[in-house]
């Protein structure tokens, strides 16, 4: 990770957990960022100085379809970052955080910003590798679902064979082989 990430990441964790709970303890975060939502014109006057605080307001608003691309990101100093528009395969935007989007992106500094927005969200959602090493401990018979998949078993030719485990792996591949290309787009070498 870049040393600009480095030094974003904990000051937008600590933006997010400043605005999760009020000081008896209650969830407010749906709240607050509504509020920080509706402030976007004064805040954007923050967007090159103190990022990770005009950041917030895209929390929840961002789907990552190619996290090589956004783990690549991850490694790019503040001066190096591609062009919004060529991230949209990688970042896809709920309708409002599209509507938000629109209004920063005409400002001189709006799609450097964005990129920034997206990463720090990206680094947000992303499970740290404590929590993947502790899940790699677990038993398999603790594992959950999640929902993303059937737990359905099919036997073929004599064989278990998990069609969902199958689809998820092409899925996977899918994403690495459109992440390498886009990659590839950028003027990175192919990693085979």
């Amino acid at each position: 990770m870049s040393a600009f990430f480095r030094a974003l990441h904990n000051a937008y964790q600590a933006e997010i957990d400043d605005l999760t709970s009020d000081s008896e303890g209650k969830d407010v975060l749906r709240q607050r960022l509504q509020e920080k939502r509706s402030q976007l014109t004064f805040l954007s006057q923050m967007m090159e100085t103190a990022p990770e605080m005009v950041a917030v307001v895209f929390h929840g608003g961002f789907q990552f379809k190619l996290p090589a691309v956004m783990e690549h990101l991850l490694t790019l100093e503040s001066d190096e970052f591609p062009d919004w528009d060529s991230l949209a395969d990688a970042v896809h935007m709920a309708p409002w955080a599209s509507k938000l989007a629109d209004v920063l992106l005409k400002q001189p500094m709006g799609d450097w910003f964005m990129t920034v927005a997206a990463t720090l969200e990206y680094l947000y959602q992303r499970p740290s590798p404590h929590q993947q090493d502790h899940a790699n401990d677990e038993e398999p018979a603790e594992h959950t679902d999640h929902g993303s998949r059937s737990q359905a078993r099919h036997l073929d030719h004599g064989h278990d064979f998990d069609a969902d485990d199958d689809h998820a792996h092409r899925t996977d591949q899918d994403h690495d082989e459109a992440s390498a290309d886009w990659l590839e787009g950028q003027g990175f070498d192919r990693k085979e």
